[in-house]
């Protein structure tokens, strides 16, 4: 009977607009929900068969919830640098414990360290990501969820930067005389050697002040290097030395503390001519010098410190020969001792690196970005996360903005996609329609006590 059928579509259209009622007050709960994605409930029509000609049955309605998973909020600054955003397609990679295997996704990207030291959000997912491997590189695998794992910012241990290269700009007076000692100088003497002379105070003194700089080991401490020179009869060659201060510190085959001698040789225009130099060996040989590890054959740091070998380069194109008073104007070398993490920075490619208080960056992970070929088929879950279904396709792990994935916003929060006054204007809309569809039933209902009442 169609009057029936008006009663059914009555109670199908309160039940759509219930459930309309239902996502909009989820909308309006989570407006400052961080990445919160906006629900809707789309209406279709139910259509019935026709059994009578002449007469109609009516269908009703029916609605279907939808999540719009794909619309971008709007990304917003934020005060901590763990906090991420990702501008443009995928999620982060999660898991709901640093011991599980990643399978929630979400772009709540409201990350801080817990207790030791994981990236989590505030609904407990744990941040996965790619670790650095011992040779510094990265596995980006794109589809091995085993290869990725939880991001720790915290238990790093100290950072140390052995000192590598060394740069030198001073200048050596071009009027200085040729003292006495130079007829007897011996770069390999014990008693007539600029490196004997700073260790005992007796044999050759050099003519300039020694240009020192520090040289970082591979536990982080710090030692005391001197390059030393003497003019000598031939013109614009210097004898020269590099040595350790204290001697104590290397053991080499020759005077206390000498890491390597030779001659540094200047041009007439007063710059270095390394062609000639053989303060590092022969003739033209690279400015370089090598220390063994301890114990090692000498040259080689001192067997008491227990450190390993190391090669430092230098920089000597700033090292003249001009008449003028001999000067350092100043001495560069890089190499840090021992630091503690002080911070965290994320780059907008995912990589997540330390900053330790003695400058350096160390690289720990990079965090993983998720796409699927239809976002808005993923299963929504507690903790504003999404776990995978065949609806929206197959997971592919991308590096931040490479291959249609997203960039990562550091400092930056994805702000929920509600907007309040849609939001209000759909409340009236549905209470209006919802008294609509319980009047159908009351009508209905009228209709049918007439039919009752008709024997009366």
């Amino acid at each position: 009977m169609s009057i029936n059928s008006a009663l059914l579509a009555g109670v199908s259209g309160l039940v759509a607009n219930s459930s309309a009622l239902a996502a909009i007050s989820d909308n309006i709960a989570n407006v400052n929900t961080t990445a919160y994605k906006e629900n809707q409930v789309d209406f279709s029509t139910m259509v019935t068969s026709q059994a009578v000609k002449g007469q109609y049955s009516a269908g009703g309605v029916q609605g279907t919830n939808q999540q719009l998973v794909s619309t971008q909020g709007l990304i917003q600054s934020a005060s901590s640098t763990t906090d991420l955003a990702i501008s443009g397609n995928g999620f982060f990679v999660t898991s709901t414990s640093p011991t599980a295997q990643a399978s929630e996704f979400t772009r709540a990207g409201d990350f801080t360290p817990d207790a030791n030291g994981y990236l989590v959000n505030s609904a407990g997912l744990y941040l996965q990501g790619w670790p650095v491997q011992a040779d510094g590189t990265i596995d980006t695998n794109p589809s091995d969820l085993s290869k990725i794992g939880p991001i720790n910012v915290e238990n790093l241990g100290s950072a140390v930067e052995t000192t590598g290269n060394v740069g030198v700009s001073a200048n050596l007076d071009q009027t200085t005389p040729v003292g006495a000692a130079a007829a007897t100088y011996s770069a390999s003497s014990t008693t007539n050697s600029m490196a004997a002379y700073a260790a005992t105070g007796t044999g050759t003194a050099p003519d300039a002040p020694p240009i020192e700089f520090s040289v970082v080991d591979s536990e982080g401490g710090t030692h005391t290097f001197s390059l030393a020179l003497e003019k000598t009869s031939t013109p614009n060659t210097w004898n020269a030395e590099i040595y350790a201060v204290p001697a104590s510190d290397v053991t080499t085959g020759g005077p206390d503390g000498q890491i390597t001698a030779g001659q540094v040789v200047f041009n007439n225009d007063g710059s270095i001519n390394l062609a000639s130099t053989t303060l590092f060996g022969a003739a033209g040989a690279p400015p370089t010098i090598t220390l063994g590890a301890s114990g090692g054959t000498s040259p080689a740091w001192a067997s008491g410190l227990g450190i390993a070998g190391q090669t430092v380069n230098f920089d000597l194109s700033k090292l003249t020969q001009l008449a003028g008073t001999s000067t350092v104007n100043s001495v560069s070398s890089d190499g840090a001792s021992a630091g503690n993490i002080v911070g965290v920075q994320v780059a907008d490619d995912g990589t997540v690196s330390a900053l330790f208080s003695n400058n350096q960056v160390r690289t720990i992970a990079q965090v993983a970005i998720a796409t699927f070929p239809n976002p808005d088929g993923l299963n929504a879950v507690s903790g504003n996360a999404y776990t995978a279904t065949m609806n929206a396709g197959d997971m592919t792990l991308k590096v931040a903005g490479t291959g249609g994935a997203g960039t990562v916003d550091p400092s930056s929060l994805e702000a929920s996609t509600v907007d309040l006054s849609t939001e209000f204007t759909g409340l009236i809309t549905t209470q209006k329609a919802y008294s609509a569809s319980s009047k159908i039933i009351t009508t209905a209902d009228d209709m049918l006590d007439e039919l009752i009442n008709i024997i009366r």
